[in-house]
């Protein structure tokens, strides 16, 4: 689990293909010290297991899954990656919880300066457009972003500079890809909701609903 407060930009230095998965390395620019192999790194908002650890860096391997539903397949040497360890709990969640399960590609279709900072829009399959809501959190390229405004399957964000400093955004342009992860809370509540679909007459609900509530005593 992370946050979505990226510590670090890092280098990709190799990226093999192996049938249909990938071995990523990467030079990190991340303290080390605490990470061992087996450990999880956010990859541009992908959640990779290191798997071998080098003099300053790591090797992760990258699933077919991953590469179908990320930019990670894109990867090529000299690109930037943004770069978060797994969360402590410890740690201050200075963003919001973000899963490093990415949803989906997303792409870039306006990039545009609004006083000191760059205000991005992006478009988004229709599908996940239900679960961003106008201030509510999405993480763009493992980056916990505050949506400022929804229209249909868009989004826009107001990109401070530090995170333009240091975060790979800070190159990204119209046409580009991102990966996209929407809150985890939406989800899980319109599972809880859909009470009524495939369930046979007299089985009980499988759900929430208004009259469960009244019925516990929740409500009244």
């Amino acid at each position: 689990m992370f946050t979505g407060i990226i510590e670090k930009m890092g280098v990709v230095r190799g990226m093999t293909r192996k049938g249909e998965d990938a071995r990523l390395e990467v030079e990190s620019g991340l303290d080390m010290k605490d990470v061992r192999v087996g450990d999880s790194i956010s990859v541009n908002g992908a959640c990779l297991t290191v798997v071998a650890l080098t003099g300053r860096g790591f090797t992760a391997d990258v699933s077919a899954e991953t590469l179908s539903r990320t930019n990670l397949g894109t990867l090529k040497a000299g690109d930037r990656l943004n770069l978060e360890k797994s969360l402590r709990l410890n740690d201050f969640l200075g963003g919001h919880m973000v899963l490093g399960h990415v949803d989906s590609l997303g792409k870039i279709f306006e990039k545009k300066v609004r006083a000191n900072s760059i205000v991005f829009g992006v478009e988004v399959d229709e599908r996940l457009a239900r679960y961003i809501v106008e201030k509510g959190s999405v993480a763009v390229d493992g980056i916990s972003l505050t949506v400022n405004e929804c229209k249909s399957n868009r989004f826009y964000v107001n990109i401070i500079p530090h995170t333009v400093r240091e975060t790979t955004l800070g190159f990204k342009k119209a046409g580009d890809a991102v990966n996209i992860e929407t809150d985890i809370l939406g989800k899980y509540v319109e599972k809880l909701l859909q009470h009524d679909q495939g369930r046979e007459a007299g089985e009980p609900r499988k759900g929430l609903d208004l009259k469960f509530l009244a019925e516990q005593g929740y409500i009244k």
